[in-house]
Order: structure tokens, then C-alpha cells, then sequence
């Protein structure tokens, strides 16, 4: 599954570089000088990071092969993706990355299967959006409503309150 790391914006500057939305917790790593990143579309790239900066809290990036402001022009809108097979694993046994969230089959307490999670929102609080039939419902992602998580099974138990799951059904 490719996950998305960052996306080309306009160009700065006359040698090449170009503005980065930075999609990821760890733009140092991901965006290293010598780092090879797929893209969306994959014609313009793999792209390989000769240099990156930061200029008043924007990553600027400098692409192997990119000289000039019109190479950096041709890149604007390109998505900067990797695979998810390449993330290690994380030490903390209550960290989830997006991907491996997205698909879990939701149960409830008395194993009820109550739908699939469809997303994860990070708008403050994170969300699991559970698409049940055509519907979908927002459950914040915390360990007071979502105490167990196996991978393995591929479930998500949600215990909370009547009517999280069913708001037709909210007391």
C-alpha cells in the first residue's frame, strides 16, 4: 500500500527547488539527501533528494536531475508516496500507523461485528470513521472507547456508550 509523505508545490527560487507539503512525522528522514521517493503519477519520478531545507517553516527540496525553475514547474502537484512495507514496526504496543487501522473489522463486547473502519481522521482528536452499510459514524480514537486492537484477527473492539455506533439508537 503506497502512503502519501508529501506533495510538490510551486517552485523557489531559479535552481531547481520546490516547496513541500510534508505528510509525515519524520520529514528529516524521509526527505534526507539521497533518499529515493516514489511518486503519484509514477512517471515523474522515482525522484531522488539532493538537498532539503527548511525557509520559514516550509520544506524546500532540491531533486536530483531538477536544475532549474521550469524542471521544478514540470513537478507541481506530483504526490510524494512510499510503500508501507517499508515502515518499521513501532516499539509502542498502543501505536498504529493509518494503514494498518483502515479495513479492521469493528466488533463490540459481546463480538457483534458492527462494521469496518474506513478511515482515520486527524482533526484534533483522531477519528475512526466505521463505515456501517451506507452509513458512516465517527468514534474518537482512544483507549476509553477502543480497548483492544489485534491485527493478527484483523478486529477493532469499540466499547462505548448506546448510541455510538447506532446514533438512531442513542439514549
Amino acid at each position: 500500500m503506497q502512503l502519501v509523505v508529501g506533495r510538490i508545490g510551486r517552485p523557489h527560487g531559479l535552481r531547481g527547488e520546490v516547496t513541500v507539503e510534508v505528510r509525515t512525522d519524520d520529514p528529516e528522514r524521509r526527505f534526507a539527501a539521497g533518499e529515493t521517493i516514489a511518486t503519484d503519477p509514477a512517471s515523474a519520478g522515482p525522484l531522488v533528494v539532493a538537498s532539503r531545507r527548511w525557509h520559514s517553516g516550509t520544506l524546500l527540496v532540491r531533486f536530483e536531475g531538477v536544475a532549474d525553475r521550469d524542471g521544478a514547474e514540470g513537478l507541481r502537484g506530483t504526490t510524494l508516496v512510499i510503500d508501507s512495507a517499508d515502515l518499521p514496526p513501532s516499539d509502542d504496543p498502543d501505536e498504529f500507523h493509518d494503514h494498518q487501522l483502515i479495513g479492521l473489522t469493528v466488533i463490540t463486547p459481546d463480538g457483534e461485528r458492527a462494521g469496518e473502519v474506513a478511515d482515520v481522521l486527524h482533526h484534533g482528536q483522531d477519528l475512526l470513521v466505521i463505515r456501517r452499510g451506507g452509513a458512516e459514524v465517527y468514534v474518537p480514537f482512544v483507549k476509553a472507547l477502543v480497548p483492544e486492537i489485534d491485527l493478527e484477527k484483523g478486529t477493532l473492539l469499540v466499547d462505548g456508550p448506546a448510541g455510538l455506533l447506532d446514533p438512531d439508537q442513542a439514549v
